[in-house]
């Protein structure tokens, strides 16, 4: 589970095969979370209800995000409704669009959410306690992905109910007219912004290493970042693959 004490780290995965499979698998080797992606994948409710119930069969504590793919009050309502326990909501720009993810996610008084059986409540088995309880229970993640959201960070981060901030680092890179200079100074200089005011405002601070390299990620970890999404399914997949086979044809 995702650890809201900022000195503990929370490692998680990204998924964007579709694959229930390789998602059940994923929660199995132990990832604090995971991320369903529907944002730059063909995932569909459908098919998030299902990876949702594959990443609980494989490892119940790991917790069941969504990245939605903008900031809809009805889309984000479905995947909640669908069992999600937290929402990453792209292109958080301003303080306005910052409350309209939290009015998404959560119940009055803290939200305006709706309220229905699903399976986030046991199909209506336990809609009293969902109704008493998710508030305190449901997580709440803006990303920062472009230069505005950067000079905006502190009235984002004041807003109620979000949980953490995370990088996207190629979005950001390409809003400061360096699309793919991960590496970049200016670059560096955003990411210190987002882990300064993080742990100016108490929220957990958040990073997506892309590329599945561990020692980038424990560069993260020595700098500060405490919640980190480790690459994406479909990047493992291919780099492993195109290394295997390059060492088997050389």
């Amino acid at each position: 589970m995702i650890k809201l004490n900022s000195k503990e780290v929370s490692i998680g995965g990204w998924l964007s095969s579709c694959s229930t499979v390789i998602a059940e698998l994923m929660a199995k080797c132990g990832y604090d979370f995971l991320t369903i992606d529907v944002e730059h994948s063909p995932v569909d409710i459908e098919g998030a209800f299902n990876l949702l119930q594959a990443i609980k069969a494989g490892n119940s504590n790991c917790q069941t995000l969504v990245r939605v793919s903008g900031n809809s009050y009805s889309e984000i309502k479905r995947y909640m409704d669908a069992g999600a326990e937290g929402i990453i909501c792209p292109l958080v720009n301003n303080k306005k669009q910052a409350q309209n993810l939290v009015d998404a996610v959560k119940y009055p008084p803290l939200g305006k959410r709706g309220v229905g059986y699903s399976r986030s409540n046991t199909y209506g088995i336990d809609i009293l306690d969902s109704i008493e309880n998710d508030n305190s229970r449901t997580f709440v993640c803006v990303q920062i992905e472009h230069v505005d959201a950067i000079n905006n960070l502190e009235e984002i981060l004041s807003v109620e109910g979000i949980d953490a901030a995370i990088i996207g680092p190629y979005d950001l890179s390409a809003s400061m007219g360096l699309s793919g200079e991960l590496d970049h100074p200016k670059m560096e200089e955003a990411i210190n912004t987002n882990l300064e005011m993080c742990q100016k405002k108490g929220i957990l601070p958040g990073i997506h290493v892309v590329q599945p390299d561990p020692e980038q990620v424990k560069k993260r970890i020595q700098q500060g970042y405490r919640f980190i999404a480790y690459s994406v399914d479909i990047k493992m997949i291919s780099d492993l693959s195109l290394d295997g086979l390059k060492k088997i044809k050389s």
